[in-house]
């Protein structure tokens, strides 16, 4: 009687045992396609950025006349209009009025500066396009700069869900026409709605007297 309630215990260990075994044995696979989804991936971004980097160069050999700066986050830039006087350029806490018009890398124009409208940009505190975010650091006064941003540094794998493409690299134009302090923008914009006001308190002020109904003989 004892050995058969031993071989039971014994039997129903092995099946424990046993279906532990096949429980990691069928989650093996899935570890393993994980690992070569993520090797994939990474494989069809250097593809990607290689591919971007070389349509860039393409536009660099075109432009032999024009100097290109690399910068260190994987974008290039040129000056169409450079000032070499001032040293200041836009921080956190300034606030940066800049145009900007947008093409594709074969020069056709995507969004015109009148599309896009002056921009008023707090620095580090707003979410623009990455590209711009660290372009416009670079920037003095008056200086107008060609960015041509690769598509990590632009609108990315969904592009913009209007005319630009996913995964399209850009030129991006900039023209940086002033940066202050957030202080002195609030205090200049205060004093820019300072007057209307007033004048739409005067008015409704201003009593109103009606005039009086005249015979004529």
């Amino acid at each position: 009687m004892k050995n058969s309630s031993l071989l039971a215990v014994i039997f129903f260990l092995f099946l424990v045992l046993s279906g532990c075994k096949q429980h990691q044995d069928a989650r093996r696979p899935i570890s393993q396609s994980s690992g070569s989804f993520m090797k994939k991936s990474i494989l069809r971004n250097k593809k990607l950025v290689a591919t971007e980097e070389s349509q860039i160069q393409n536009v660099i050999k075109n432009n032999p006349s024009v100097v290109y700066l690399a910068s260190n986050k994987g974008y290039w830039y040129s000056y169409e209009v450079r000032n070499t006087i001032d040293n200041l350029t836009p921080k956190k806490g300034d606030v940066a009025l800049f145009d900007y018009e947008i093409k594709d890398l074969k020069g056709t124009l995507i969004y015109s500066q009148e599309e896009l409208k002056p921009q008023v940009y707090y620095v580090d505190k707003q979410n623009i396009m990455m590209g711009l975010r660290d372009g416009i650091k670079l920037m003095h006064r008056n200086e107008k700069v060609n960015f041509l941003f690769p598509s990590n540094m632009a609108y990315g794998y969904h592009g913009d869900d209007k005319k630009i493409n996913t995964n399209q690299p850009i030129i991006c134009t900039v023209t940086l026409r002033d940066f202050k302090t957030e202080v002195a923008y609030k205090k200049e914009v205060l004093q820019t709605i300072a007057p209307t006001t007033n004048v739409i308190a005067k008015k409704a002020s201003t009593p109103v007297t009606k005039e009086k109904d005249t015979i004529t003989p």
